[in-house]
C-alpha cells in the first residue's frame, strides 16, 4: 500500500505541475534526438564533403560542370569526349566505340553512353552496398540535355535523372511556351505576336496587326545558338527561311530592336528562387560562329550594364523562377535578356530549363566559392535531406559587387564553310602568351581557377585529332580573366590575340589527303547543340 500511495502521490504532483509524469525523460530525449536539418551554406558544404551518394554528369563533354567534383564526393563525370586525354582524375570516357546510329542530337549521344558496355560496367562498380550485402540503386546522373528514352534507360541503369521530368522541360524550352510563362510571371518580351505564318504577305499582315513594324525577327519555337532565329527584312529574307518558319504550328513575331545580349542562370529550390549576377553575351561574331544572332560566349564582371538594369533583371528572374514552380519545374535555369540600347529597356529573351553552356563561368565566380555553386544548390534538392537556407541573404551577397570578379570566356566554332580532318589540337589546360602573341601549352589543369595573369588562359580542347572540321563545328572554349569585349561590344584587342593563337594550334587537311582517312566518321559528332 506505501508504494501504490507514493506512485499515487508522484502522480498527483505531477497533475498539479500540469506536467505528465516522466516528462523530464521525454525532454531530454528530444533534445538528444539527432536533427539531420542541414542549417547554414557551412552544413550544406559539408554534407557534400562527406556525401556517399554516387553522382554523375553524363553528356558529351564536361564542359557545363567543370570542377563540380571537387565541391561533391563520389561525383564523376562520363563523357563521350575526353577532352583531357585521360589526365582528369573523375573523369570516364568509353575506349572503345561501340555500333550505333548516326548522332543527332545530343541526347543521342547520352542514350548511346547509358548502353555503353563499358558504362554500364562503371556504374555497376560504384554501386554501394548496404550493411546486409544488399545492392542499392546506382545513384544519381545529371544531363545537358535529355529525352524520355534517356529517362527510361537511366532507370533501367538504376541511375535516378536529378532534373525534371523531360516532358516538362521540354515544353518549357518552347519559346512560344517560354513567352506565355514569362506573362503569367508578369515579366516583359520584346514586344511580340504569337502566330502561325503561312506566307510572307501573312506575316506583314499580322505584324502590322499587331504593331511590330516592318523590321522582324521571328523564332521557331526550338533551335538555340541562332539557329531557328531569322531577321526578316523584306521578302528575300524570308525566302531563306521560310520552309522552317512555316512547318510550324506557332511562331514568335517580334519587333526587331536595338539590344545587346545578357544572361542570367538561378535555381528554382523550395525556399525560393536562387540568381547569380549578370552576364554580357557574346553573340554572333564572325571570328567565332558562323551563325548570325548565335551565342558564342560570355563574361561576367561587378558593373554589367547600370545598376538599375541588374537589379531589374534579379527581380524579372526571381519573378519567373517562381513561376516555374507553379508550373512544376524545380532546380536549375538560365534566362536570355535583350537590354534596348535605345530605351534602356529589359526583355526576356528565351529560357534554358537547364545548366547551360554559361554554367562554368557562373559556378566558378568569387561569389560562387565564397559560398557554394549554384549546382550545389540544385542538387540538394534531390539528396533527400531537410535543409534550410536564406534565399533572400544569399541574393544580397551574391549581387553586391565586391563579390563578382571579372572573367570572360569564348567558344570557338569552325567557321568556314568546308570540311577538313583535324591532324593536330592544342591540349586542355593553360596556357601561356609570349610578347610576340605565340602561345606555349603551360600545364596540365581541369579548369580556369589557376589562371593568374593577362597572359595566361585556360583552354578546354574539344575537338581531337582524327575529327572532323565543318561549319559550325566546335573546336574548344577559352577562359580568361578579364573583359573579352569593350563596351561597345566589340571584341578587345587581348581576345583577339588569344583567338587567333589558339586556332593558329590547329592543323587539318582535306579529305582524301591521307590515303587512310576515309570519310566514315565524318560528321559524327556536330551539326547540334553540344554545350
Amino acid at each position: 500500500m506505501r508504494a501504490a500511495r507514493k506512485g499515487t502521490s508522484a502522480k498527483a504532483a505531477a497533475d498539479r505541475s500540469g506536467k505528465k509524469a516522466g516528462s523530464g525523460v521525454a525532454r531530454r530525449r528530444e533534445r538528444t534526438r539527432p536533427d539531420n536539418t542541414l542549417k547554414n551554406i557551412s552544413d550544406i558544404r559539408r554534407f557534400f564533403h562527406r556525401n556517399e551518394v554516387p553522382l554523375y554528369f553524363i553528356s558529351a563533354t564536361n564542359f557545363n560542370l567543370l570542377g563540380a567534383d571537387e565541391w561533391i564526393k563520389g561525383f564523376k563525370f562520363i563523357t563521350y569526349i575526353d577532352c583531357f586525354d585521360g589526365l582528369h582524375p573523375n573523369l570516364m570516357s568509353p575506349r572503345v566505340e561501340e555500333p550505333h546510329e548516326e548522332f543527332q542530337s545530343i541526347e543521342d549521344i547520352n542514350n548511346y553512353l547509358l548502353t555503353h558496355s563499358e558504362v554500364r560496367d562503371y556504374l555497376e562498380g560504384r554501386r554501394p552496398s548496404t550493411r546486409k550485402g544488399r545492392r542499392q540503386a546506382s545513384g544519381k546522373a545529371m544531363f545537358l540535355m535529355f529525352d524520355e528514352r534517356t529517362e527510361a534507360l537511366a532507370k533501367k541503369a538504376g541511375l535516378e535523372v536529378i532534373f525534371p521530368r523531360a516532358k516538362l522541360r521540354s515544353w518549357l524550352d518552347n519559346k512560344v511556351n517560354t513567352n506565355r510563362v514569362a506573362e503569367k510571371a508578369g515579366v516583359p518580351c520584346v514586344p511580340n505576336v504569337l502566330s502561325p505564318v503561312k506566307h510572307y504577305e501573312h506575316l506583314l499582315a499580322v505584324a502590322q496587326k499587331a504593331r511590330l513594324g516592318g523590321d522582324l525577327v521571328v523564332q521557331t519555337p526550338y533551335g538555340d545558338s541562332g539557329h531557328t532565329t531569322f531577321f526578316i527584312k523584306n521578302e528575300k529574307d524570308y525566302e531563306k527561311c521560310a520552309k522552317e518558319i512555316e512547318a510550324e504550328k506557332e511562331c514568335k513575331i517580334m519587333k526587331r530592336i536595338n539590344c545587346r545580349g545578357a544572361a542570367m542562370e538561378a535555381c528554382v529550390t523550395r525556399h525560393g528562387t536562387i540568381v547569380a549576377p549578370l552576364m554580357t553575351e557574346l553573340v554572333g561574331f564572325k571570328e567565332l560562329t558562323p551563325y548570325k544572332g548565335g551565342w558564342c560566349g560570355n563574361e561576367i564582371f561587378a558593373d554589367t550594364f547600370t545598376p538599375q538594369i541588374r537589379a531589374k533583371a534579379r527581380r524579372y528572374a526571381r519573378r519567373f523562377g517562381d513561376q516555374l514552380l507553379k508550373e512544376g519545374y524545380k532546380g536549375y535555369f538560365e534566362l536570355d535578356f535583350l537590354i534596348d540600347t535605345d530605351t534602356g529597356a529589359i526583355y526576356l529573351g528565351e529560357l534554358n530549363p537547364r545548366i547551360t553552356g554559361a554554367s562554368s563561368i557562373t559556378n566558378h565566380a568569387a561569389f560562387a566559392l565564397a559560398d557554394a555553386p549554384l549546382h550545389l544548390f540544385h542538387i540538394l534538392e534531390w539528396m533527400d535531406v531537410p535543409y534550410t537556407l536564406s534565399v533572400n541573404a544569399l541574393n544580397r551577397r551574391w549581387a553586391d559587387p565586391a563579390n563578382i570578379d571579372s572573367w570572360g570566356q569564348m567558344v570557338i566554332k569552325y567557321t568556314a564553310d568546308d570540311v577538313r580532318r583535324v591532324t593536330d589540337a592544342p591540349r586542355s589546360g593553360i596556357w601561356r602568351m609570349r610578347d610576340d602573341g605565340s602561345i606555349h601549352f603551360w600545364r596540365m589543369d581541369t579548369h580556369r581557377r589557376y589562371v593568374e595573369n593577362d597572359n595566361e588562359a585556360f583552354f578546354l580542347r574539344i575537338s581531337r585529332p582524327g575529327d572532323w572540321f565543318y561549319e559550325g563545328a566546335d573546336m574548344g572554349i577559352l577562359v580568361m580573366r578579364g573583359r573579352m569585349m569593350t563596351d561597345d561590344f566589340t571584341l578587345t584587342e587581348r581576345a583577339r590575340k588569344w583567338l587567333t593563337a589558339i586556332r593558329s594550334q590547329f592543323k587539318s587537311m582535306a579529305p582524301g589527303v591521307d590515303a587512310g582517312s576515309g570519310q566514315e566518321h565524318l560528321l559524327e559528332v556536330g551539326g547540334f547543340k553540344m554545350m
